[in-house]
């Protein structure tokens, strides 16, 4: 039965503004939605760009929050695969048209009307949401909802990155050691490859926290790694680090830069670029990366490190991540 009572959510409203709580009505799903009861919320980088209006188009008000895991409590009338009481996880990627050409060439992350969880739809700071079934994703048992939240972007941003890079990038450097770097390092890891961590200089605790999860070394982002790296991933939204990643790869090695926002690149000279280097952004996610990543945590002994925050202290973790003060996840929890 659809719950048509009220709720709380931290609501956005513009430029400038700190989230308020706010009692709001528990939405209805429509015939492809389901209603899910919200467990946890992860707390994402892309949320920081969000409320600092670095993003500019949000809808508003706005509810964010896009790694959200909860509880199916209703079913539209069109829902295939879920029924009430499944645990399930909700990503960025919240709807795609399926009739553009990005669509149909099986490039439905680039999709011209996409919707998103949390920045054109309503998200998961709250104890309620409703999401299109076809983009969530059964949750693997071994986590538990605060420990699997940030796999939903952070782990699924991480995991397209990491194709991104390519199948024989053995020597893997990742610039900014956070959310998504410390779920992406035990994967690599995991699959054998060796991983060089870049964190802010003289952040020597994130350098300790790096080698506790399977870096082999750790050092500034100033800092020249002791091999030439085959691929690097630049998860920090610092611009600077294009050119210093560019100079640590071998020829033909490829920067991708992960984030949906980074400050300006600045000049750098084309001998960083040449003999065959690839510099290239990751956008979104599709589909098959949620399946693909998911079927890969449910083997894959990944130790998701988080911080608990109840829902109305979505400030003050959003304010943890904005500082720095974070070793893994902020996790919002109804």
């Amino acid at each position: 039965m659809v719950n048509t009572g009220s709720m709380r959510a931290m609501v956005f409203h513009g430029a400038g503004r700190r989230l308020a709580l706010e009692t709001v009505p528990v939405p209805a799903p429509s015939d492809d939605q389901v209603l899910i009861k919200v467990e946890a919320c992860a707390v994402c980088r892309t949320d920081l760009h969000v409320v600092d209006s670095d993003l500019t188009e949000p809808k508003l008000p706005l509810i964010p929050g896009h790694e959200v895991v909860g509880r199916v409590s209703a079913v539209g009338g069109k829902v295939a695969g879920f029924s009430e009481g499944d645990r399930i996880g909700v990503p960025w990627l919240g709807y795609t048209c399926g009739e553009c050409r990005y669509c149909r060439a099986g490039q439905e992350n680039l999709c011209e009307r996409a919707g998103f969880t949390g920045y054109t739809l309503d998200g998961g700071y709250a104890e309620y949401m409703v999401a299109d079934s076809r983009f969530c994703f059964p949750i693997p048992e071994r986590y538990d909802s605060v420990e699997a939240a940030p796999l939903l972007c952070a782990g699924l941003i991480g995991y397209r990155s990491y194709r991104m890079a390519g199948e024989h990038a053995e020597h893997l450097g990742l610039y900014g050691f956070g959310a998504a770097a410390h779920i992406l390092a035990q994967l690599a890891a995991h699959q054998g490859r060796r991983i060089y961590a870049f964190t802010r200089p003289g952040d020597t605790e994130g350098q300790a926290f790096a080698r506790r999860l399977g870096a082999e070394w750790t050092g500034g982002s100033e800092q020249t790694p002791p091999v030439s790296l085959d691929a690097a991933v630049i998860f920090a939204p610092v611009g600077a680090l294009v050119p210093a990643a560019l100079a640590a790869v071998r020829p033909g090695g490829v920067v991708v830069c992960g984030g949906i926002h980074m400050s300006d690149i600045p000049t750098f000279p084309y001998s960083l670029l040449w003999r065959e280097r690839v510099l290239r952004s990751v956008a979104n996610l599709t589909r098959r990366d949620g399946e693909e990543f998911m079927a890969l945590a449910a083997r894959a002994p990944l130790r998701v490190e988080t911080r608990r925050f109840d829902l109305e202290q979505a400030n003050e973790a959003l304010d943890a991540l904005r500082a720095g003060a974070l070793e893994g996840a902020a996790v919002l929890t109804p």
